[in-house]
């Protein structure tokens, strides 16, 4: 028997079958730098229309983790699809190099050398530490496919950067937004700073929980009698419960709802007042009872009454305030002004001292009786048993809650009252300008524009000022003679003039008079002696300028850009600071959409950190199974949600990328022979079978050209695994092998197959390279024909819909549906082992209503679909040695049907194509072969 091996059309490419992602990824990446792609993109757009997505600064500190990851990588997909759509979409990275992290970082390494150290070397340490770690971090980026202009980064550390930022301070300065003034606000004892509202994080936390009695001062005993008859005569005490005993020292106030009613109940001896829908509760839960009041009265009854403090000689007056609740506690708030955020303003309100003896370092001061010098932590415990030596503590129990901690050190923080440099919403207006700018801007998901309008509706002033050395200085100056403190535009130009020449360092440096403009006075009391203030800003302000130092200046970019894309996290940070700088700058948001990701957690839906011991390192992924599988588990999930990862996980998308790659391997294995400069074939000519496939193409790329509009990656992710699987692998491909492999190579039909396949690997390697840049490479270097240098310059597939014709993707479904009937007949004869492979059967149809016109218009098209040597669709059952009751009937939804039946087929076997047709050739040279593979071989390759 002759070998016909060598006279078929077998597939034959260099697109290795195995990836080898670990080696060839690097290889691909210094392609591209040798050939400066991302140059060669920008000159290729010029002159297009522009998207911009204005990089959100990474922290410049330490390895990029999971969650860096996969933000990076959602933004490279966002630029590279936005510029294979035709847009010139420049990416300027950029990284915050400022903040306490990197500060507490370097001085633990430091160690005792950084005593010998003045503030403007620490900050040159500090800078030198932050370069190390952008030049790491560039390089893990790059490393995950990520492209953009990496040599020319923006840093908030450049000296233009600095300069920009405190120009954006002088904007607010200038309209009368900045203010110095002391308020409570987030502190960290530990780092010894204040916080900004995004540098708190809520953590379970256990404290001390006590009920505290506040006796009626004698001195309020006939006033109270005055309003409240039936108390008079009465011992007369409030209850107050807190979980913040280190707090009572500071107390000055009790605050009462003025609307609720407060009942005073006789509990052993005294009428003790509390909120009167509470009494049954307190009474189980103090084990006292709480029966039928005395007297009743509104909180309004006890507005400037004085009530004696439990430890000092001094008195606690009562107050009026809205946020008190009746659903915990007693209804009566203990109120230390300097210590909370309500109680700082009802203390304005009512003229009292905001009074916070503690220092930086959480620890009281001298002042402070019985307790100076403990943190206030160490004080709780001694707080409760001065209260209990004074008969005060009614009770004390542990209380699991909810309670805010710093970011970076994970302690719990306390509220201090301190002197502080503010942004003021109010005033300004500021605050309505935010809630209205919401509105304006597109949120994806769409429930962001909720949770950020209520996020500015109820923060408080903009505390901008930080009490360490690694940052932005604010240029303002205090008085030696009286004190004052003074902002002004002036003094923030002349700041921003040498920043910009000399860096932010010069601060430390030059002389105070070198940032004085001519003739500067105090305003307060015309001094001309005074001191620099040493407080940096807050490094959100630092990033949230970046659209006033990045996008405002660079030449490629522009104000507002199109899109910031995050971690859902940055709602209270970098999209709100962002939002109140260019609110302050502009009068408008930065920006036209947000989008926002979830937070990477582990397959069981448990938060991942280093701290858990559960986090997994990119390059740990991408040492083991590549980078392009960690930017396809990126493309698979719905980011919008917490995003899942684990090995189970990531072994499903390993799975799916190898059988894109395979299915991939065998289109452009089977164009080894094809030029679509010349062997291309025109639609109306091509086989029905490949304008379908070319249909389906087309539905594909429309959905996934939508998709990467809307950033609804995930429904790429599945759709493409749909086609590779269901319309290429386990369709088109599989009935095509029989026309490529054994026609004539230029026949028509086979050249008709080809120009679809072509048509569908050009389309799908334009398609999948935002996701898989190195993949849609290292194809596309593979295809035939004149093309870009790289996929990476070309767009997305032009025209799609022109694939699509509604009539003949009807006609054709139909037709798999018959097909995967077929299939089932065949799959009984495989499994009865009278056959081996579909080839080996024949299939006998006969069809009732539309599907018999459906089956006699595509009865040569049959053997194809089914793949099969034989289709018989025209005998009447029963078939000629079948049994009538044989097969199958098949049912469509309109009534129609088909009796299917399959058996082996008669005849010979083809020794080249393994069809069984009813004879084959004899002559010389050609034994063995049908009459169809005669032809091809006449017709030669």
């Amino acid at each position: 028997m002759a070998d016909w091996k060598d006279t078929l059309n077998l597939p034959k490419t260099g697109f290795p079958m195995k990836a080898n992602l670990q080696a060839t990824e690097p290889q691909m990446l210094a392609h591209w730098d040798a050939i400066d792609l991302y140059r060669k993109l920008r000159d290729r757009r010029r002159g297009a229309p522009v998207f911009i997505l204005h990089d959100g600064p990474p922290y410049a500190n330490g390895n990029v983790h999971l969650g860096t990851a996969l933000n990076k990588v959602l933004k490279d997909v966002v630029v590279r699809s936005r510029s294979m759509m035709g847009f010139d979409a420049p990416y300027v990275p950029g990284w915050d190099c400022h903040g306490l992290p990197i500060e507490l970082r370097l001085l633990k390494e430091l160690g005792p050398k950084k005593k010998d150290m003045s503030v403007a070397d620490l900050r040159r340490a500090c800078r030198a530490y932050a370069a190390r770690f952008v030049d790491v971090q560039r390089e893990q980026f790059k490393r995950l496919g990520v492209m953009g202009d990496w040599s020319d980064p923006y840093l908030t550390m450049d000296y233009r950067y600095q300069a920009a930022i405190v120009r954006a301070l002088g904007r607010f300065v200038e309209q009368g937004m900045v203010y110095k003034g002391k308020k409570p606000v987030h502190w960290c004892i530990h780092c010894r700073t204040a916080l900004a509202e995004a540098e708190v994080e809520y953590e379970q936390h256990t404290s001390p929980s006590i009920y505290v009695e506040f006796p009626l001062s004698p001195a309020s005993a006939a006033e109270l009698a005055s309003r409240v008859p039936a108390l008079e005569g009465q011992a007369v005490s409030a209850l107050i419960w807190t979980t913040t005993p280190w707090t009572i020292p500071s107390n000055l106030a009790l605050a009462f709802h003025p609307d609720a009613l407060y009942g005073a109940y006789v509990v052993d001896g005294r009428a003790v007042i509390v909120a009167e829908s509470l009494a049954d509760q307190l009474s189980k839960e103090l084990g006292r009872p709480f029966e039928r009041p005395v007297a009743t009265a509104k909180g309004s009854a006890f507005e400037h009454l004085r009530f004696l403090h439990p430890l000092y000689a001094r008195d606690s007056v009562g107050v009026l305030a809205d946020y008190v609740t009746l659903d915990t506690g007693t209804g009566v708030v203990h109120t230390a002004p300097g210590h909370g955020s309500d109680d700082f303003h009802t203390g304005v309100r009512y003229g009292l001292e905001i009074y916070a003896p503690v220092g930086g370092d959480g620890r009281f001061l001298a002042e402070v009786e019985g307790f100076a010098g403990l943190t206030v932590f160490e004080a709780n415990p001694k707080v409760e048993a001065a209260l209990a030596e004074a008969g005060r503590l009614w009770k004390r129990e542990q209380f699991g809650h909810s309670y805010p901690h710093c970011w970076r050190c994970h302690n719990p923080v306390i509220f201090l009252a301190t002197s502080q440099w503010f942004i003021g919403l109010d005033d300004t207006g500021l605050r309505a300008k935010a809630t209205a700018e919401t509105a304006r801007v597109e949120w994806v998901p769409s429930w962001g524009g909720e949770r950020m309008r209520g996020m500015f509706e109820t923060r408080p002033d903009w505390c901008i000022s930080r009490q360490r050395s690694w940052g932005v200085p604010i240029p303002a100056v205090t008085c030696t003679s009286c004190g004052t403190a003074t902002l002004t535009l002036p003094l923030v130009t002349q700041a921003a003039e040498l920043f910009e020449k000399e860096g932010a360092e010069t601060w430390y440096e030059r002389p105070i008079e070198d940032f004085l403009p001519a003739g500067f006075a105090c305003p307060s009391c015309g001094g001309a002696a005074f001191e620099r203030e040493k407080d940096i800003l807050d490094v959100w302000f630092d990033s949230g300028s970046s659209h006033e130092a990045v996008l405002a200046v660079h030449p490629e970019l522009r104000w507002p850009a199109d899109l910031y894309l995050e971690g859902n996290d940055q709602y209270r940070g970098w999209f709100q600071s962002s939002m109140l700088v260019g609110l302050g700058t502009r009068g408008r948001a930065p920006y036209h959409q947000v989008v926002t990701h979830g937070m990477v957690v582990t397959e069981a839906g448990k938060k991942m950190s280093k701290s858990l011991g559960n986090d997994v390192p990119p390059e740990d992924v991408i040492r083991k199974s590549g980078a392009e599988i960690l930017r396809l588990w990126v493309a698979s999930v719905d980011f919008r949600e917490e995003v899942r990862f684990g090995p189970e996980i990531l072994a499903r998308v390993v799975e799916a990328y190898r059988k894109l790659r395979n299915t991939l391997r065998i289109l452009v294995a089977n164009l080894s022979d094809f030029d679509p400069a010349t062997d291309m074939v025109p639609p109306l000519l091509m086989d029905e079978v490949d304008r379908f496939a070319m249909a389906r193409y087309g539905d594909l790329a429309s959905k996934v050209m939508t998709a990467y509009e809307r950033y609804d990656f995930p429904s790429i992710f599945q759709a493409l695994n749909a086609f590779v699987a269901v319309d290429l692998s386990a369709f088109y491909v599989d009935v095509s092998k029989d026309r490529v492999y054994t026609l004539a190579a230029r026949s028509r039909g086979r050249r008709s197959a080809q120009t679809a396949m072509f048509a569908m690997a050009d389309g799908l390697a334009r398609l999948i390279a935002p996701v898989l840049p190195v993949l849609a490479e290292e194809f596309w270097s593979h295809l035939p024909g004149t093309r870009e240098e790289s996929v990476h310059l070309a767009q997305f597939p032009k025209q799609v819909h022109l694939f699509r014709n509604e009539e003949l993707e009807s006609r054709w479904s139909r037709l798999l549906r018959l097909r995967a009937a077929v299939n089932v007949e065949l799959e009984k004869l495989r499994q009865s082992k009278a056959i081996g492979q579909s080839l080996e059967a024949v299939v006998h149809l006969r069809g009732e209503g539309p599907l018999a016109d459906l089956i006699e218009q595509h009865r040569d098209d049959l053997p194809g679909l089914f793949i099969t040597s034989q289709v018989d669709e025209g005998a009447d059952p029963p078939v000629a040695g079948v049994e009538p009751d044989a097969g199958s009937v098949y049912h469509e939804a309109d009534g129609s049907s088909a009796h299917i039946v399959a058996e082996k087929a008669a005849g010979m076997k083809c020794d080249r194509c393994w069809r069984y047709v009813p004879a084959v050739s004899a002559a010389e040279g050609r034994e063995g072969v049908c009459p169809r593979c005669e032809d091809a071989l006449a017709a030669g390759r």
